[in-house]
């Protein structure tokens, strides 16, 4: 039998790491086990003979770099690359078997794969038993840290509320029963967080939404008395909480008794869906994704306010980076530990939000490098340092991006990162109709690239939680398309984040958190609202790394207007945390460009 196992995603361009059955924990943890490489999303397959690993461009050097000599590398995204399928039916005879754990493949994946096979004359089969399961000592106890109430001051609507609205699009679906399997939807849904997944404020769960009952499967030693009384304080919708382990059972028991449909995504488990019929069953998307994305205005308050203490941070890392990197004794991972330590100062300070991209110099080019003791580099006045990281605040998530050289950065980086920089604005300035899909739009990122024959392998946006995950959907930006897309709306999150990298030399991005915003035109046609993007991140972009000769005068403006912006806003909070090295740093990145 072949097996295959699916390896989690830091920032589910898939968003099926916080849906399957086991934990996005466990399944980086078994593909670390297999691989012996971070690589953070992708999937293996094993043969009798071969082994392979499928994945994306953000993860193409880091696999290179990591995989021994039993794996092949399958680029995801280059031309000729074989899907899985394909690959399977080039090594193995007719009639062969190929296993997967149900649980950790969605419907929607498993249905094309299970078909592909079946039309080369092979079997797609559900394996009980996790088979890297049976080779990983060691194992760790499941997690049992305590679920906390996310107070109504910073979630601004209560559960009893979306309860109410769930419902609401059920009865639009004919649907008896809401199958909720998203550990980040189960969170926002009830207004609780947990620290199940490290950097992703969630709670091993599953919930089932009735027309007259609510569920919460959870292990009950994860509940607080308060988290009870939160769940149970209101006697007309009050939460019934059952173990964990109960939910596949009680699906099944449930599915044949209720009136209408079973709503369980295809985007939720194999494992779990086919215990519904396919005719019972409401395949589409769960309404929670599109809900939780449309942030209200409490939400979205908190959200600038946690941008302005992480910009805080910043303009002090990056001034004492000016000061610290000559003198030669910074590595990439000091330098994570200290962006770490300036954020755990800022009120209200959860956790990092993904581990800290700390990248000097090539390994800049490594997408989602992450420094480890093994190859931690210097970081120095003579390459490009590359800093994409973040944090979990009670009111918001932070992720930023920013590419510094703490010398003369040669002319090729500059013109790099300027371009960068130009698809950035170009993204950042577009007005479009409300229900945009992102994939319309992402070309605006790249054209500066193209025009002289570059671009990259990653999507150029992503939505972003409150104080949950750090990328999430259900809309993005990217040249990818999906059949669950939707369009931007006003009031969602999204970042603009086009990046170059040059293969053992260097990496540079440049990312904001914004806010889709309804923008006053002269016209309306057909009566749409038009919306723009209004930046969040408020952290200046170094003046040395650009080349104001291909700036165009509207360009110039922006990035004045933009650094005026940071100027005023971070400015005074500097001053009044008597952060004096960062306010003189602020104040002279920000000086107006003169052109």
């Amino acid at each position: 039998m072949v097996y295959i196992t699916i390896l989690c995603s830091k920032e589910p361009e898939s968003r099926q790491s916080t849906r399957v059955v086991f934990s996005a924990v466990k399944r980086f943890a078994r593909g670390m086990l297999l691989l012996q490489c971070y690589v953070c999303t992708g999937t293996a397959v094993v043969t009798e003979h071969y082994a392979a690993l499928w994945t994306d461009g953000r993860y193409h050097m880091q696999a290179e770099q990591q995989l021994d000599e039993n794996w092949t590398l399958m680029r995801e995204g280059l031309s000729a690359i074989p899907t899985q399928a394909e690959w399977l039916a080039n090594i193995l005879p007719e009639g062969a078997k190929v296993g997967v754990d149900p649980f950790l493949l969605s419907v929607e994946a498993w249905t094309p794969l299970a078909n592909q096979l079946s039309n080369s004359g092979q079997e797609l089969v559900p394996v009980k038993q996790n088979l890297v399961d049976l080779v990983w000592v060691d194992r760790p106890l499941p997690p049992l840290s305590k679920v906390f109430i996310q107070d109504l001051k910073y979630a601004g609507k209560t559960w009893q509320e979306k309860i109410h609205d769930v419902r609401q699009k059920m009865e639009g679906k004919e649907a008896a029963l809401l199958v909720v399997t998203a550990l980040d939807e189960i969170a926002w849904l009830f207004n609780l967080r947990g620290s199940d997944i490290v950097y992703n404020p969630v709670f091993m769960a599953y919930a089932l939404i009735g027309t007259d009952h609510v569920t919460l499967y959870v292990d009950s030693a994860k509940v607080t008395p308060e988290v009870h009384e939160h769940l149970t304080v209101d006697e007309h919708t009050r939460v019934t909480v059952h173990d964990y382990s109960e939910i596949s059972d009680h699906i099944s028991k449930l599915q044949s008794h209720v009136a209408g449909k079973v709503w369980i995504a295809d985007q939720s488990s194999y494992g779990l869906a086919h215990l519904v019929p396919r005719k019972h069953r409401v395949t589409d998307p769960t309404p929670i994704p599109l809900m939780k994305a449309l942030k209200n205005s409490v939400e979205i308050e908190g959200m600038r306010n946690c941008h302005i203490k992480d910009a805080v941070a910043l303009c002090e890392l990056f001034a004492w980076l000016e000061d610290e990197v000559p003198k030669g004794e910074l590595t990439e991972l000091k330098v994570a530990d200290k962006a770490e330590q300036l954020r755990r100062q800022q009120k209200d300070f959860v956790s990092l939000s993904f581990a800290t991209i700390s990248s000097s110099g090539p390994n800049g080019a490594i997408i989602h490098y992450q420094p480890s003791e093994v190859t931690d580099r210097p970081v120095s006045v003579d390459e490009l340092f590359l800093l994409d990281s973040g944090a979990q605040y009670r009111d918001g998530t932070t992720d930023v991006t920013r590419t510094m050289h703490f010398g003369e950065p040669p002319q090729i980086e500059k013109e790099c990162h300027t371009r960068v920089l130009q698809g950035h604005i170009a993204l950042d300035s577009l007005v479009l109709p409300a229900g945009t899909k992102g994939h319309v739009i992402d070309c605006n990122a790249r054209k500066a690239l193209w025009e002289v024959g570059l671009d990259y392998l990653h999507g150029t946006g992503h939505g972003v939680g409150s104080f949950l995950n750090v990328h999430e959907g259900p809309h993005y930006v990217s040249f990818r398309t999906r059949p669950t897309e939707v369009g931007l709306e006003q009031d969602m999150m999204v970042t603009i984040e086009p990046g170059y990298y040059e293969d053992g030399l260097f990496g540079c991005r440049v990312e904001n958190v914004c806010v889709m915003v309804k923008v006053d035109t002269k016209h309306r046609f057909k009566g749409k609202d038009f919306l723009t993007f209004e930046a969040l991140t408020l952290v200046p972009i170094q003046q040395k790394m650009i080349d104001t000769s291909l700036l165009t005068g509207n360009e110039v403006s922006w990035l004045n207007r933009y650094h005026a912006k940071c100027r005023n806003i971070i400015g005074p909070v500097l001053q009044q945390q008597d952060k004096t090295r960062a306010h003189a740093w602020l104040l002279k990145e920000t000086q107006p460009i003169v052109k």
